[in-house]
């Protein structure tokens, strides 16, 4: 199974939607295989990946993976590095030819493709969170947004 998120970078976690998040995790995951994508910018990708490393202690089937929108050297200097110590791997996906303008929207459309399930924190109409959370909805997956309490936008 592979999980991805998507969520406002204004983010503020509490406790509750943790959880949330832990409990979607048990009913998604349980002990089985999962790999969650991960972005690594913002508040909400912060919490994602706490909750991730969280489930992975007491549940080792778990990997995870950041997958970086960028592989300029100065990118991989700066940022690369640190991530490695955070992630389980760093995977680059197939958006070569992505302007670096986009290549972050380009890299969530690429990781809503690959995902089973999309954990959401969307609450505002706009950004770049409701653009992937809406690419999500087009593509059909199962989305659970953690702002309403819903599988669904």
């Amino acid at each position: 199974m592979i999980i991805t998120f998507c969520g406002h970078s204004n983010f503020i976690p509490a406790s509750e939607l943790e959880q949330k998040m832990f409990s979607i995790f048990e009913n998604e995951i349980g002990d089985t295989y999962a790999e969650l994508y991960l972005g690594g910018y913002g508040n909400f990708d912060s919490f994602a990946l706490s909750c991730g490393r969280h489930y992975k202690q007491a549940h080792p089937n778990v990997k995870l993976i950041f997958v970086t929108p960028y592989l300029s050297l100065s990118y991989q200097e700066n940022h690369l590095k640190y991530n490695k110590l955070l992630y389980d791997e760093i995977i680059y996906p197939e958006i070569e030819n992505a302007p670096p303008k986009f290549a972050i929207s380009y890299r969530n459309k690429w990781m809503v493709e690959k995902a089973d399930l999309v954990i959401a924190y969307v609450k505002n109409e706009q950004g770049g969170a409701y653009k992937t959370c809406r690419y999500a909805q087009r593509k059909n997956k199962r989305i659970f947004n953690l702002a309403n309490e819903t599988c669904e936008m």
